[in-house]
């Protein structure tokens, strides 16, 4: 199958796997879901939604994270990993929001990615999620499966691998591609101990069938008896 087969492949395989899979972050506005993302960088979502059931009843507008001391915003996210400069990105991208937007989250990947703490992938995942419009963020999960699944290349940069993607996935379905990718890496295409053994789609997959060999050669060995001694 041709490039664009294996993907559509791959597609229809992972929407029997994952048919619901969605945004994790949990959010009610595009304000939140840019904190959210925010500090989800080198942090699990599972922790992040932890940490925003306090955060986001205590601070509801970029105002309420400027007006109290940096402090007490480490000390409110102190379980996220880098707390200090994630906090002090946030009342970095506030400042700017009340100063430039009128306290409103641009709904451009242009404006996002001016933002202190909001790069390219922060930027996608806003834009897909809290304005609809299509986009694929690449994210450890994503590189990781699009490389061993050979539709990227090792050595290609997380933008090479978004424009790899992009051309190959319809644009309709790029933001449900990106949640279907990341619940297969999260749940399914792990970075430690992947489940190969029953994976859909080994058969397209170098590095799962490189695991799986040991696997086999193991079980199809052949014991010798031993043989009793005689005399």
């Amino acid at each position: 199958m041709n490039a664009k087969q294996k993907m559509r492949h791959i597609l229809d395989t992972l929407a029997d796997l994952f048919p619901d899979a969605h945004c994790e972050l949990n959010h009610t506005n595009p304000f939140e879901l840019t904190i959210a993302v925010l500090l989800s960088a080198q942090c699990t979502d599972e922790m992040v939604n932890k940490v925003t059931v306090g955060l986001f009843q205590k601070y509801k507008s970029p105002e309420d994270y400027l007006g109290v001391p940096l402090e007490e915003l480490e000390g409110d996210i102190r379980r996220i990993g880098l707390f200090r400069s994630k906090a002090s990105n946030i009342q970095k991208l506030c400042r700017i929001l009340i100063d430039k937007y009128d306290g409103e989250v641009p709904a451009s990947h242009e404006g996002l990615t001016e933002l202190p703490g909001v790069g390219r992938k922060t930027a996608n995942v806003v834009m897909s999620n809290a304005f609809g419009v299509p986009a694929i963020a690449v994210d450890t999960h994503v590189d990781r499966v699009s490389k061993r699944l050979s539709i990227a290349k090792e050595d290609d940069s997380l933008l090479v691998v978004e424009q790899k993607l992009m051309k190959l996935v319809p644009r309709d379905e790029w933001t449900l591609t990106h949640h279907r990718i990341i619940f297969f890496g999260r749940y399914h295409c792990k970075a430690q101990n992947p489940q190969c053994p029953i994976c859909p789609l080994l058969d397209i997959c170098k590095e799962g069938k490189g695991r799986m060999k040991p696997a086999i050669k193991t079980k199809n060995r052949i014991k010798k008896p031993k043989l009793a001694n005689e005399g």
